[in-house]
Order: C-alpha cells, then structure tokens, then sequence
C-alpha cells in the first residue's frame, strides 16, 4: 500500500503591495510631488498637480486644499483656478465651481479648453442659457471643435431643443475616448437602405441600448438587412426585437456588412423631435425567466411589492452623483402595507449585509443572470423606486410603474424640469431642487408611496 503523501505546507501570503498611486501626464506621482514640496513648498504648480492627482484618487476635500495652496502662493494661476473648479465640481459646489472656471477664463484671456470646463460647470449646475451663450462665444473662435460641440450637443438636449443637439451628437465620435469605439467604412447616412446590410454597433451603457432599440424597427423599414451588436447581458431580452436579422456578440470580430451607425445616432439619422420621440420597443421576456420570477416574488397577497436600486454601474464617471445608499431606502419600510424587494446588482449589493437580516428587504439580485431575468421581476412588482440606471430603462420599456430619483442635473433623456419624459411614459421623476440634497427627494418620494397605499386601501 503506497503511503499517502504529506501536503505541502501553506505559504504564508506575502503582504499585499499597497495600492497604485495615480501619474499625471508627465508620470508625477503623489509621493513624487510630496518630495517635490519639501524642497520647493512654495512652487503653486507643484500644488496644483498634486490637487489634481488627489482628485484623481478620489480625494476632492485635500485636492480642494491644494489647489487652495496654488492660488494662496499665485492668485494668477490659471491652472490652479480650473482644477479647483473641476474639482468643486465633483463635490457639487456648483456656484463656486463657476466662479472659480469664470476666473481661470478671464486670467486666460478666453483659452478655448477652458471655456469648455466652463460650461461644464454651468451645466452641471444647471444654467443651460448661460452655457449655450459661452458655447456660441467659445464655436465662433473654433467651430469645428469637437469637445465645444460635444458640450452644446449635451446642454441642447438637456432642455429639450432635440433637432439641434442631435445634430451635434456625433461630435463625440471625434473624441479620444470614442476612437477605439468606431467601426470601419461607410457611416450610414439615414437614406434608403436598398438592400444593404446595415451594423448597428453599442457604444455607452446597457440603458443607451435599451433606449435606442426603439429605432430598430425604423431603420430595418429603410429596406436593409439589419444586424445588431449587443452584449449577452441583453440578448435574450432583446430576441424578439422586430427588424432583427442577426445579432453579433460585442467584442467579436464583425461580420461583412456595407454600413454602420452607433445606436446613439439613430436619433439624428431618423429626424427625432422632442414631439416625435417614438415609443419604447416591445421586449422579449422567455417564460423560463416568468417561471424563475414566479418563485421569487409572490403573486397578489394584499401588499404593495416595491423594487429598489440605489447605484448604478460604480465604473461609470457619474454614479457618484447619481447613486445614494441603501439605507435612504429604508424609510419605505415605514409604509403600511409595502415591502421591499433588491434589485441591486453589482458590489453595491454589500449593503445589504448591513441591515442583520434578510427578512426586511428581499435580495433578488443573486438570482438575475441577465437582464431577461431582471424584466421578468419587474413584470411581478407593483413600482420600482431608483436611483437611475439600466433598469429604469428596462422598467420603462416595460411600460412598468418606475419611480427615477435623479440628481440635481441628470440624464439628458430626462430633460431639465418636469416629472415625466417623453421617452417613458410610465416613469415618474423625482428631481433634486438643491445639489446632493437626497433627503427631500426621498421625503417626496415616501409622501408619494402613503397616497399609493390609502388609494389600494
């Protein structure tokens, strides 16, 4: 009988490198510019790189300092008066965010790049006049500049002037960060299809694809052979879309095709207004996804079944803005009759271990695969109350009762006022008045859910 081998001892893990520090363009780190400070602590462009990578990190109150030490040093400091406004920006201080972008533009006698973080400012403060006007200043100067039109694009749809900001949308395409995102050859133009096989190709988020694919119908009725890259999160959903003749899994090489369109250029090629936004495309929802729902979340038993998401995608540049936490969420739980069930996905889903028990909001998250299955939950529950993402897409094109709580400046789909969106109308918005002020969005919002349940009572 051989004898049975000994394991080999465990190494002992060596410990974990600390975390990458972030370089600026010339390959600066923190701790590079740290040193730099001992020998030079009066240098303002040393602290303002240094700001500038802090907020990188993810550090805006010590990059706020920094820049603060700049400008205490050099009150001209052109670079140090944006960065502090992009990074005033990101804690939304808007007003001062402004002001400190409208110095930066006038110490440089009216640089175009900075007019751009000007306007960036303005908009995500909400002074959309404001912006178009230092937009028409900054595009007579340089009017073929991409980032300007990109700006005006986004500030036009924002307030509902969707043939003019359409126009523009494809400014984006001469962006760096869209470079690798561009198929080759022929971009369609809107025109007769005659036949041709049309690629149309994903380009930003699951909810953009959700949004567009309301298009697809119009574009096959062009006359063409229509195929569509989609990511496997979305296909089952989107299988029975009509005017589909094939689907390519993003990532993969393309197939032979004659042209091309972005899904977020469909708007534009086919003559969107804000009066003629057409309506949500019918979804596919594959009855094995009903029967899983069906054993998650129980059919009518006298309560109001709630969805809730408080994040979206925490990659995305936004989320922070447009996210809160769960424990906003829990005032809910105050309201007779209701009860509450995660559809969170992602490491966000962690908060739920905070509450101690699984009894008080059910997490149905786990059990989603793709979002087939997300769609058939929300066919079983009475109202989603969110933070916005995807699945207010999904809950929308579901025609789905959905209640988006947004930022202070959100989403241009959901324009600048209002409680609706032409885009869904089974959607309620609720809207932050003042910036990062989630309390009287979520009080709104519970005073909306009580007038819910007395009407069902």
């Amino acid at each position: 009988m051989s004898a049975v081998p000994t394991p080999a001892p465990t190494p002992t893990p060596a410990p974990a490198p600390p975390p990458a520090q972030p370089q600026g363009s010339h390959g600066l780190s923190i701790d590079m510019l740290e040193r730099m400070l001992e020998q030079q602590p009066n240098d303002p462009n040393v602290w303002s790189a240094l700001g500038a990578l802090l907020r990188q990190a993810g550090k805006p109150e010590a990059a706020i300092a920094c820049q603060r030490r700049a400008l205490e040093i050099d009150q001209r400091h052109v670079g140090a008066w944006t960065n502090l406004g992009n990074v005033l920006g990101d804690v939304e201080r808007y007003d001062e965010a402004i002001a400190a972008q409208e110095h930066a533009v006038v110490l440089s006698g009216g640089n175009a790049n900075l007019l751009s973080n000007l306007v960036v400012a303005l908009r995500h403060g909400c002074r959309f006049g404001r912006a178009l006007e230092i937009l028409d200043v900054a595009l007579r100067a340089r009017p073929n500049d991409p980032q300007l039109l990109w700006d005006r694009a986004l500030t036009l749809l924002q307030v509902g002037r969707y043939a003019e900001g359409f126009r523009d949308y494809d400014s984006r395409l001469s962006l760096p960060v869209y470079q690798n995102r561009i198929a080759e050859g022929p971009m369609w133009d809107g025109g007769p299809l005659d036949g041709k096989t049309i690629l149309l190709t994903t380009e930003q988020g699951f909810g953009d694809v959700l949004l567009t694919a309301r298009y697809v119908p119009m574009v096959k009725a062009r006359g063409g052979r229509v195929l569509l890259e989609c990511h496997p999160e979305l296909q089952r959903l989107l299988s029975g879309l009509e005017g589909i003749d094939g689907f390519v899994r993003a990532g993969t090489a393309y197939p032979a095709y004659d042209v091309h369109c972005p899904l977020m250029s469909l708007p534009h090629r086919l003559g969107t207004t804000i009066e003629t936004v057409p309506p949500p495309t019918r979804l596919t929802v594959p009855a094995e996804a009903r029967e899983k729902a069906a054993r998650l979340v129980p059919g009518n038993d006298g309560t109001i079944k709630v969805g809730i998401i408080w994040s979206g995608r925490v990659t995305f540049k936004d989320n922070a803005r447009r996210a809160t936490t769960l424990n906003r969420f829990l005032r809910f739980l105050d309201v007779p009759k209701v009860r509450l069930y995660s559809i969170q996905k992602g490491p966000p889903e962690a908060e739920l271990e905070t509450l101690g028990t699984s009894t008080l909001i059910t997490p149905l998250g786990p059990h989603f695969n793709d979002f087939a299955d997300t769609a058939a939950v929300l066919e079983r529950l009475d109202l989603v109350i969110m933070t916005d993402s995807s699945v207010a897409h999904l809950a929308g094109s579901l025609g789905r009762p959905v209640w988006n709580l947004l930022q202070f400046m959100p989403y241009w789909v959901y324009g600048d006022k209002g409680e609706t969106t032409p885009w869904y109308p089974s959607m309620r918005l609720f809207r932050q008045t003042t910036p990062g002020d989630w309390d009287s969005v979520f009080a709104a919002a519970e005073q909306a859910l009580r007038q819910v349940v007395a009407l069902r009572s």
